[in-house]
């Protein structure tokens, strides 16, 4: 393979304008770019963006230079504007084959290079002349195209599997607001009457090594998914429950993330397989014994729209308490919630098996990259 310079295989456009009102309509910012995945699949803005941004066309490839380690890449889905936190790159098409430059930027042997030259500690931040400067092996053209062939094959399968995990998701949320939504003579209870709420509390310091290391998860808004909790917490001792201001939860009790970038398209609820303690940045709702935590759980996400076009944006998105507390339950008999919960396992086993189905073509995915530049 040959070795290039990143200037010798990308153009970086800096071509800018200030936006106009129609602008908003076509605006993408970073918030709309998704770990992972190369497909825009929200954008614009309420009201015209503030401050230059960068002009995009269609096919141009987003690369977002602040908080790389995010590692956010997107094509273009039309002519607009991107923020300037971001970079537009076009292909040098005479190194580089178009349809391949795109699975090249959203690699790991790119991104991870280019993340070690970020610069600032709050918002590390990548310069177009560090970058500019790191070189690349790519294999010749003719292979190029045969592996995007490939790979674009192996991407349009993982997207279609992750529009039908999706899809699963709103069909529960669908078959909630039948059963539950409101109705006439329904008796109502609202979240925090039917719960016994926790709101999380500071987390531990690291320098007390004593606190870490034990048999309790400490969960962050990372942590914490649609549907379940991800392995990535640090685990507590016994200690840090009754010496620090972290608050402790119990199994079964549903948890929520009120505090985070992601909010501004995603809302995590989660409900707790085992004790747990959380932050800051979370709350929790143990469902008093009339409610099931399956039932608390869809009740909140029923409402994900409302809840989060109410986000107030702080130094990241943050939901209001009272939102949460506020959201009206139906009084609904065990019968009735024991029929649904039948649903969500139901929805669960399909929604598990097309995980499993994308997390091995995603393995395959990351396989046949990471074997085109060792």
């Amino acid at each position: 393979m040959a070795k290039y310079r990143f200037e010798q295989i990308a153009i970086n456009s800096k071509e800018k304008k200030k936006p106009a009102e129609e602008d908003r309509f076509t605006y993408l910012g970073l918030e709309h770019l998704d770990s992972g995945s190369l497909r825009v699949t929200r954008f614009g803005s309420d009201v015209a963006p503030i401050g230059e941004k960068l002009v995009m066309h269609k096919g141009d490839v987003l690369f977002g230079k602040r908080r790389a380690y995010q590692k956010k890449v997107a094509i273009a889905p039309f002519d607009g504007i991107f923020s300037a936190h971001g970079m537009v790159l076009r292909p040098r098409e005479e190194v580089v084959d178009k349809d391949f430059f795109p699975l090249f930027i959203s690699s790991d042997y790119f991104l991870d290079a280019a993340i070690k030259i970020s610069v600032g500690s709050l918002s590390p931040t990548i310069n177009w002349r560090d970058l500019k400067e790191l070189e690349f092996e790519l294999p010749d053209l003719d292979t190029q195209r045969g592996l995007a062939k490939v790979l674009w094959s192996i991407n349009d399968t993982m997207e279609a599997y992750k529009k039908l995990i999706s899809a699963t998701d709103e069909l529960v949320k669908s078959q909630f607001i039948e059963m539950f939504g409101k109705r006439d003579g329904a008796i109502y209870c609202t979240l925090e009457e039917c719960c016994v709420s926790v709101t999380g509390g500071s987390t531990p310091s690291m320098k007390h090594e004593e606190y870490y290391g034990g048999e309790v998860p400490f969960i962050k808004s990372g942590d914490v998914k649609a549907d379940y909790i991800s392995s990535g917490a640090l685990w507590l001792t016994q200690r840090a429950l009754d010496e620090t201001t972290a608050k402790y939860v119990p199994a079964g009790t549903v948890v929520v993330v009120t505090r985070s970038g992601i909010l501004k398209h995603d809302l995590p609820v989660a409900i707790t397989s085992n004790p747990v303690v959380i932050n800051q940045d979370l709350k929790a709702f143990e469902p008093k014994p009339e409610f099931s935590p399956q039932y608390i759980a869809w009740a909140i996400r029923s409402r994900e729209d409302e809840l989060l076009s109410k986000t107030r944006v702080m130094t990241v998105d943050n939901i209001e308490s009272k939102d949460l507390y506020e959201i009206p339950v139906m009084i609904a008999s065990r019968e009735d919630q024991e029929q649904f919960a039948a649903f969500v396992r139901l929805s669960d086993k399909s929604k598990f098996e097309l995980e499993q189905a994308l997390s091995e073509l995603t393995a395959t995915y990351k396989r046949i990259i990471t074997e085109t530049f060792v």
